[in-house]
């Protein structure tokens, strides 16, 4: 059939094109990922390249980087969960399916630092601990490139599913300032999407409007000159967002009762008592890359960054009426709240130069990730009423230290209609993790007890504090060599091998491979494909996170914890040794050109074992008996707990494709559209099992059907966007519509499994250049202010939680927003 179609567009050159796409258009753009060759353009390479650009980021309600790829990449989600701890403040993405930290992140080529934060709650990335694209501002950014193959063999650990290139500006003239404010102007239903015709929560309304979220971004960037050639780029944003509220309606008695009747304080109580949502957030972030040739060849390049990140967010309220409340403090109860301070820094630095025939590069990079919590409006139930309402709960940090040295050169080669590209380099890395106690009252049991004279869970409500047993300091170092080659055997065929070895001190080694080729049948087509194995080593996060906290069986007090998977207690519930995850990948695409059109379509398969995934909790309710086989193994006082672990093999399969058309319509103005569409599946083809505990009936789950389904149905199956750039003169627009298709949202049963519908979005923009260099702008993202299904009444018992955090898209409403721009 490729032959068939090559011979289809071979004939005929009066439908043809030799050329390439317009200069203009970003599948013309020289690209340096997934290649090391100079001056390959993203419709030449051997594997499916995306490029996003300043404008396209630039044009867009959200600032958030994360946000605009998910909008502009049908491959890649950013979910937005709310009620999620530190989760909240730092969000995930993925791509093609697979995990967050599946995904590799580079900044100018150069891995970027990941985040502290391991998520452990019941969401999409669950167990992963991703890099925060947050972290760099839109204003540094001159593109990104998204390949969408894995690159283990080229780039090393966790670009199993891809890579996420990030290239800074690097202008030594001219500026931009850029002031955006928005608000959520919304409205939502208070009645789940399945509930029967008219059914609704009692005494509830039946919906609700609400205008909060408001949001303040002011950036910019400048472009300075260094010596006669070299330039410095400096960029800075400062963001305001208050926070968003989605609740559903408390249907719940919030106060004892008074001689046996309401209170009548339940009259006048707020029903819409969870902050579930966007969180707050201030946030300041500064940037800068520069370089400058020095002569002979030699170029100084490096990039700082910097970023402060104060949010808040909240855990679900404690109504007076709850044990876990105490009158004297709050009357009415109170709703915790969650305080990350987020620090990220990073450093790199390095030069080019001439070595004989080789371009040599060699650089140094830090990168360090620092979060720490502090809960407010809240309390220490164990202390009774002496107990505080603020606390310092612990944190953690994350680092980085990269030293990376490589070597390109072409070598002619009789036969080959190219030189043959070689690559070679070696990489040594090092990583701490650090994990923090809390003070003592967000830890402590009290010994204060509950009215019926029973004993309460000590620590601070909302999030315990960590605890001294979960502190931790370590590092590791990991150290790897390349090759990569690449030639033109025929002027139609292209290959390219690469070949990566890696070995770190805390698993041990990993070999990765990679074969790619093209074929261009004729100019206007041509096929590729390639065949990988990949790797992801588990981070230090999954090694060394640990967080504890009590719970009561019998009115006995046990340690609920999240194991090390290292720990004595955890090998005794079957937690092994981390290894790294392997992968094979394969993929065959095809790339069109008609004029200044493209068309690709690219078909994948990725075959991943032992994933690491975080075990079920194995405790008392979910195995009967494992308290008393703990105490048999000689420990007492826990109650049994969780842990990461290999053992998940699961498959994907998808296809991308992705048309680009830019076009000019006479006096109707310039057009650029684009076309994009996902499908994907992923199934889960090996559970984890221990071997330790042996003789339950029934026998633990270490993966249950929740986390199997969030793999196989947890984010959208397929995923269709469509966006339309306009300009005119003084006049501009961009028209956005983004699909998200179906999504399960597991429940503990069959029965309570939720079906997401699929949703389609819509975001529009308009824009009028006052001046050459001023610019206003107008726009709704989710202009049709579009929610996700709810949950029925099944499913949402206390009315509180009215949305999943399954969503693809959250749940936040209608966003409109207006932007100035001047250029200077």
């Amino acid at each position: 059939m490729a032959l068939a179609i090559a011979a289809v567009f071979a004939h005929g050159a009066a439908v043809a094109q030799s050329a390439p796409a317009a200069a203009d258009s970003a599948s013309a753009t020289v690209v340096v990922t997934g290649t090391r060759v100079a001056n390959r353009t993203a419709l030449d390479t051997a594997a499916p390249i995306d490029i996003i650009s300043a404008e396209s980021l630039k044009n867009s309600g959200s600032t958030e980087v994360g946000q605009a790829l998910s909008v502009a990449l049908p491959s890649l989600n950013f979910p937005r969960p709310g009620l999620t701890d530190g989760t909240d403040t730092v969000r995930p993405a993925t791509l093609r399916g697979l995990a967050p930290d599946q995904t590799l992140v580079l900044v100018n080529s150069k891995r970027r630092h990941s985040s502290a934060l391991v998520n452990v709650n019941g969401t999409i990335g669950r167990g992963s601990s991703a890099v925060d694209m947050n972290s760099i501002p839109t204003a540094i950014i001159r593109n990104i490139e998204v390949l969408r193959d894995g690159a283990s063999a080229q780039y090393g650990s966790d670009a199993i599913a891809g890579v996420v290139n990030i290239r800074l500006r690097s202008d030594r003239t001219g500026g931009e300032a850029a002031v955006t404010y928005g608000a959520r102007i919304t409205e939502y239903d208070i009645v789940g999407d399945a509930a029967p015709a008219g059914a609704n929560y009692p005494g509830a309304p039946a919906s609700r409007k609400r205008t909060d979220g408001q949001t303040t971004t002011v950036s910019g960037w400048k472009g300075l000159p260094w010596g006669e050639s070299g330039f410095v780029t400096i960029a800075a944003e400062y963001k305001d967002q208050a926070h968003t509220e989605r609740s559903g309606y408390d249907v719940r008695a919030a106060y004892a009762k008074v001689n046996g009747a309401f209170d009548p304080r339940e009259a006048t109580f707020n029903r819409f008592d969870t902050w579930y949502g966007e969180p707050e957030m201030k946030q300041t972030t500064l940037f800068a890359n520069a370089a400058n040739p020095l002569g002979g060849g030699l170029k100084l390049y490096g990039w700082a960054s910097f970023q402060n990140r104060d949010a808040k967010s909240a855990a679900n309220i404690r109504r007076a009426v709850q044990d876990q409340n105490i009158t004297s403090i709050y009357p009415n109860g109170f709703v915790p709240y969650i305080e990350p301070r987020v620090r990220d820094y990073a450093f790199t630095g390095g030069f080019t130069m001439p070595l004989g025939d080789w371009d040599f590069d060699a650089s140094l990079g830090y990168g360090k990730n620092d979060m720490q919590f502090d809960i407010t409006n809240t309390l220490n139930r164990s202390i009774g009423p002496t107990s505080k309402t603020a606390f310092y709960a612990g944190g953690f940090a994350y680092d980085q230290l990269v030293l990376n040295v490589s070597a390109v050169r072409g070598y002619p080669v009789a036969g080959l209609s190219s030189p043959l590209n070689v690559a070679i380099g070696a990489e040594v890395r090092r990583e701490g993790y650090k994990l923090e106690a809390g003070e003592p009252d967000s830890y402590r049991d009290g010994k204060a007890l509950l009215a019926n004279g029973q004993p309460t869970a000590p620590g601070t409500q909302g999030f315990p504090g960590f605890r001294p047993a979960d502190a931790s300091d370590t590092s590791r170092h990991a150290s790897s060599v390349f090759a990569d080659f690449e030639a033109n055997i025929t002027p139609a065929l292209l290959t390219s091998f690469a070949v990566r070895g890696e070995k770190y001190s805390d698993f041990g080694n990993s070999l990765a491979g990679k074969l790619a080729a093209r074929y261009d049948f004729a100019p206007s087509f041509s096929l590729r494909g390639s065949v990988q194995n990949g790797f992801r080593a588990p981070s230090p996060q999954q090694q060394n996170f640990s967080a504890t906290s009590t719970i009561f069986i019998n009115g006995v007090p046990f340690d609920l914890t999240t194991f090390r998977p290292n720990d004595p207690i955890a090998v005794a519930l079957g937690a092994k040794p981390l290894d790294a995850e392997k992968s094979v990948n394969m993929s065959l695409g095809a790339v069109m050109r008609f004029d200044k059109m493209s068309l690709t379509v690219d078909a994948y398969r990725i075959k991943m074992r032992d994933r690491i995934v975080l075990s079920e909790n194995l405790i008392e309710s979910s195995v009967p008996g494992i308290g008393a086989y703990l105490k048999a193994q000689g420990f007492p006082t826990s109650g049994g707990g969780r842990f990461f672990i290999n053992g998940v093999n699961t498959t994907t399969d998808g296809v991308d494709v992705v048309f680009n058309a830019p076009f000019a319509a006479a006096e109707a103005g310039r057009f650029d559209l684009t076309l994009a569409a996902n499908f994907n599946r992923t199934e889960v083809t090996k559970l984890p099992s221990s071997g330790t505990l042996t003789g339950f009936n029934p026998a633990p789950v270490l993966f249950g059907r929740v986390n199997t389904i969030t793999f196989e149905k947890g984010t959208p199956k397929n995923k269709l966007s469509a966006n339309l750039g306009w300009k005119l003169g003084q006049f501009g627009a961009t028209l956005r519509a983004t699909r998200y298709g179906e999504v399960v949202s597991p429940g503990t049963t069959p029965a309570l499994d939720l079906t997401l519908a699929a949703k389609t979005l819509v975001d529009l923009e308009g824009r009028y250049a006052l001046t050459p260099k001023t610019t206003i702008a107008l726009g709704a993202d989710n202009l049709f202010d579009v929610y996700p299904t709810a949950n029925p009444l099944a499913l949402n018992t206390t009315g509180a939680a009215l949305f999943s955090n399954y969503a693809p898209f959250g749940r936040s409403g209608r966003f409109v927003y207006a932007r100035l721009n001047q250029a200077f």
